[in-house]
């Protein structure tokens, strides 16, 4: 996936002016959010998994992009894979090892780096499993309008990014079970009133 903060050509979509304009708050819209992970499972199958209602806010700054920023929290009580039984296993010893209901992984963005027309490179520290460790997410810009449905400015962005299992103590099975993960982000984002 690619970026969601755009370079100077976007200013123009986005409608911004010539005059300093004031950073835009987006919230994410949890019911068309979500994250989608990958992996290999011992070189047989690629399985994957999604976690839904992921909340958070963007916050747009049309006249300085490098200065917009993201957080967004993802509750792993959303998280489904291709079994039942896998999740209950996810949450047990061999990795969460919590309750399901508590566990929540938290991105917050350090720093956003413009790049071509809709795209940027959005670094931040993703904490799961108690650990935090930094992520850089390739983002694009999907679409920045307002919403057919009630005329509210939305926008929307994919991001990208690959984490490793065992930086964040989630490493059991390894390499039989792929340590690297895939994940694509798809957000939603409405302006906040």
């Amino acid at each position: 996936m690619k970026p969601v903060f755009v370079s100077v050509a976007m200013m123009a979509l986005i409608g911004a002016s010539g005059a300093l304009a004031a950073p835009v708050t987006y919230r994410f819209d949890p019911a068309h959010s979500q994250v989608v992970f990958e992996y290999s499972h011992m070189g047989f199958s690629n399985s994957t998994g999604i976690i839904n209602g992921v909340t958070g806010t963007l916050v747009l700054d049309r006249d300085d992009l490098a200065a917009s920023s993201v957080e967004a929290v993802m509750p792993l009580s959303g998280l489904r894979t291709v079994s039942p039984e896998l999740d209950q296993h996810l949450f047990g010893p061999d990795f969460f090892n919590t309750d399901v209901a508590k566990a929540e992984a938290v991105f917050r963005s350090t720093r956003v780096e413009p790049d071509d027309d809709d795209e940027a490179r959005v670094t931040g520290d993703l904490t799961l499993n108690g650990v935090t460790r930094q992520v850089v997410l390739e983002v694009e810009l999907n679409k920045l309008a307002p919403n057919p449905m009630d005329g509210r400015e939305t926008i929307g962005f994919d991001a990208e990014t690959e984490i490793r299992r065992s930086d964040f103590n989630l490493g059991q099975f390894a390499p039989a079970v792929e340590d690297e993960v895939d994940i694509d982000i798809t957000i939603e984002a409405v302006v906040a009133e």
